[in-house]
């Protein structure tokens, strides 16, 4: 059993992450194959490979796993990636509440702490889920502790 890391925030940048070695970006994408408002603007300033990537996942849900719970990691330097994760149904909250789905973000950061173990990388982030998503940082941030934290997982939140 791993040690349980513990989460560090810092003010800054989530696509500049404050670490040495292998390192995931981590963020919340729709269902709707919709890109274009929050965290992701600050993604494709930086790299056009995340969106490009999301995009044609979407495209080509048919044929795939792209669906709630879904990630993909896609590399944007030597030691670098960004983790899409599909944990946001559409983008207005409606009559079911705000798009953020709790379920789908545990599922996609257990996901993602596998993943950043096999790479030995420590998973950077904005306040995933909580800005246009309409989640709530006191449902997400044990989430994170239960699923990347608890792996072991060096953990840091960037709020600016």
């Amino acid at each position: 059993m791993p040690t349980v890391t513990t989460l560090t925030i810092i003010k800054g940048d989530a696509t500049s992450p404050q670490a040495k070695g292998p390192k995931v970006i981590a963020h919340v994408c729709n269902d709707a194959g919709g890109w274009g408002k929050g965290f992701v603007l600050a993604i494709s300033r930086r790299w056009p490979e995340p969106e490009r990537d999301f995009r044609r996942w979407h495209r080509e849900r048919a044929r795939n796993d792209f669906g709630l719970g879904a990630v993909r990691l896609v590399r944007v330097l030597p030691d670098t990636w960004v983790a899409n994760m599909v944990a946001q149904h559409g983008t207005k909250t409606g009559s079911s509440g705000p798009p953020i789905r709790y379920e789908a973000v545990d599922a996609c950061l257990r996901t993602l702490a596998a993943e950043a173990t096999r790479l030995g990388a420590s998973v950077h982030m904005p306040r995933i889920g909580c800005g246009l998503a309409g989640g709530r940082w006191e449902r997400i941030g044990p989430i994170v502790a239960d699923s990347l934290l608890a792996a072991g997982v060096p953990t840091t939140v960037y709020d600016h």
